[in-house]
């Protein structure tokens, strides 16, 4: 599902099942400690996702650390994303030449609780919510464009977003949305952060978004 929302120079690894012949390296156990088993299991069929779309640029397996905020750190050159959620991992990774930021998520095809919604969407997007549309769970699509969105803005701007900082104004017919960020951005990160858009796919019980900048 991811890979049908990127383009062609990104080369992306899905798995929906629990594919027990993946396997951790050892510099990357200690970043699960002692989690639950089934979350060791999505972290380990993530990270071997991540290495075979690496493999698909080139790359040998190396081990997929994490940064202070969590964000994955690639080999030099390399941008990308991973996501994971009960029953669908992905990765998706492009040489920095050709591509500046990746951010992808996935979700389970479900309403948000409402507890949740309140802390992660600004007043206009409540607004947006409360009026009829198609019958798909668009607060967890905000949701979800809302991860991809950070995950594609931190390791370019080295900033923090929290949820409340950006508004997402979802095109339904377009399948897209576009981006607007509510906070300060210096005049070398304003041309290309200011306004940009993602787009999202509904199917077979999981909600995927990603966000590209070229």
């Amino acid at each position: 599902m991811i890979e049908e929302l990127l383009p062609v120079s990104i080369a992306v690894v899905e798995c929906r099942s629990d594919d027990e012949s993946t396997f951790l390296l050892p510099e990357e156990r200690p970043l699960v400690g002692r989690a639950v088993d089934s979350r060791i299991r999505e972290f380990t069929i993530a990270r071997s996702c991540a290495r075979q779309a690496l493999g698909k640029l080139g790359f040998p397996p190396v081990p997929i650390l994490r940064g202070p905020k969590g964000e994955p750190l690639w080999p030099a050159g390399i941008v990308g994303s991973i996501t994971h959620c009960k029953g669908y991992r992905a990765a998706a990774v492009a040489m920095q030449t050709k591509i500046s930021a990746i951010g992808i998520d996935a979700e389970i095809d479900d309403a948000l609780p409402p507890e949740v919604l309140n802390s992660i969407c600004v007043e206009e997007e409540i607004a947006w919510l409360s009026q009829e549309h198609d019958r798909l769970h668009w607060d967890r699509i905000i949701f979800s464009a809302k991860e991809s969105v950070y995950k594609a803005w931190f390791p370019f701007t080295r900033r923090w977003l929290g949820f409340e900082e950006v508004t997402i104004t979802i095109d339904a017919a377009e399948s897209s949305f576009q981006v607007q960020p509510l906070v300060y951005l210096p005049s070398e990160l304003a041309q290309t952060m200011r306004r940009f858009s993602g787009r999202f796919l509904v199917r077979d019980g999981l909600l995927t978004t990603s966000i590209v900048l070229p």
